[in-house]
């Protein structure tokens, strides 16, 4: 199935770990960005937009978590408010993304769609395993995961 591997969301968490900015141009703009040294956080607000060369990523606000590394040792990455991660080939929106590079999870939260020329799947939360290649889709409590797939 073309959502197995969701390649979207595979590029997005490549993109966000970080060592690969060294060797690719990202732009980002936002209505303004601080970085929080105390907390370790680099926080974009107000119609954050980031254009990679494979992927671009649109949200209310992105909070980067950084390690003793600095900018470069990203912790965590957070998306949140009306958040749309695009490629040439698939549109995957929610309420919330996460991505944490230790684990190599990303959580897509809060009125899940993804869709392609394939089909769409709607959902609450999807789980991106980038270990094990595993997505899964969950519905809320008492809801359904619905899908709608072109045959050939």
């Amino acid at each position: 199935m073309i959502f197995s591997r969701l390649a979207l969301i595979a590029v997005f968490a490549g993109f966000l770990s970080m060592p690969v900015l060294a060797q690719t141009a990202v732009q980002i703009s936002a209505d303004s960005f601080t970085i929080e040294e105390g907390t370790k956080e680099a926080v974009f607000t107000g119609n954050v937009v980031i254009k990679h060369p494979t992927v671009n990523v649109w949200a209310e606000k992105v909070v980067a978590t950084y390690g003793d590394g600095g900018t470069s040792d990203i912790k965590s990455f957070e998306a949140t408010g009306n958040v749309k991660l695009e490629t040439d080939e698939q549109t995957a929106t929610g309420d919330r993304a996460v991505f944490s590079p230790g684990d190599q999870l990303l959580r897509l939260t809060g009125n899940v769609q993804v869709s392609n020329a394939a089909g769409n799947v709607n959902a609450q939360e999807l789980v991106v395993n980038l270990a094990t290649n595993v997505s899964t889709f969950s519905a809320s409590e008492g809801g359904r995961v619905t899908g709608t797939f072109t045959t050939q």
